[in-house]
């Protein structure tokens, strides 16, 4: 999906609550998470409540945590605004093989509608997308810095350019890491960037490229997940 996150809804009345059928024939995708169960809500025209799919609520509630928490909060111990009830109760035992499949329950607890799960569905064989927040701060990093340095197209392909590229993201960095999004206790644990000579060697500026390797620690300090940016810049000098 590349720059997308999907938001999915579970099934509405699966046969059993095993993982199976709520998720009904979604594969594993770190760039999606699902929700469950459906949620009731007052509708006005038919005067009563009606079950719907808590994925737009769901939205709602990304965008509200995004606006004041940040992109790296986990969406999660959220009240459903709106939600009257759900249209299907999950018992905390119910709750954990759903939770291990990568579906977040929404759940009553104590009168109140509340996201209970920040998983996307990774699956085990992607561990270390387990998390939503940890998916959608990697691609609001690699988008920001993406769309912040389109200017380099205009730029010959020299060691200024590639210098000035390490400028620009690590002030970007270094930004994120002190509105606490990256761990360690110094930007150096937080990331790294490398632009120069042995992420463009010769064959590389042949192409009109200039490559940026990032690492960024999102778990651990200095324990970096690794991306490369490739830019088209102009030729060398």
């Amino acid at each position: 999906m590349g720059d997308r996150f999907a938001i999915l809804d579970g099934e509405p009345a699966p046969a059993t609550l095993t993982a199976t059928d709520v998720m009904g024939g979604v594969t594993n995708s770190d760039y999606a998470a699902m929700y469950f169960p459906w949620i009731l809500v007052y509708d006005p025209v038919a005067g009563a409540t009606a079950a719907v799919p808590p994925s737009g609520h769901v939205a709602g509630i990304y965008a509200r945590v995004d606006a004041t928490r940040g992109v790296h909060k986990a969406p999660a111990n959220e009240t459903v605004r709106g939600a009257l009830g759900v249209q299907v109760r999950v018992s905390r035992n119910q709750q954990g093989p759903l939770n291990e499949a990568g579906i977040n329950v929404i759940r009553d607890i104590n009168g109140g509608i509340t996201v209970w799960g920040a998983r996307t569905l990774a699956g085990s064989s992607k561990p270390e997308w387990k998390y939503i927040n940890v998916r959608r701060l990697f691609l609001f990093l690699r988008e920001s810095i993406d769309e912040g340095t389109q200017w380099v197209v205009f730029e010959p392909n020299t060691p200024a350019l590639w210098a000035k590229i390490s400028r620009n993201v690590n002030a970007f960095l270094t930004t994120v890491w002190r509105n606490g999004a990256l761990f360690g206790n110094a930007p150096a644990e937080a990331f790294y960037v490398r632009c120069d000579a042995s992420t463009n060697p010769p064959e590389t500026r042949e192409l009109g490229q200039v490559i940026t390797e990032i690492g960024v620690s999102v778990a651990k300090p200095a324990e970096f997940v690794i991306f490369r940016l490739s830019q088209w810049a102009g030729p060398g000098s």
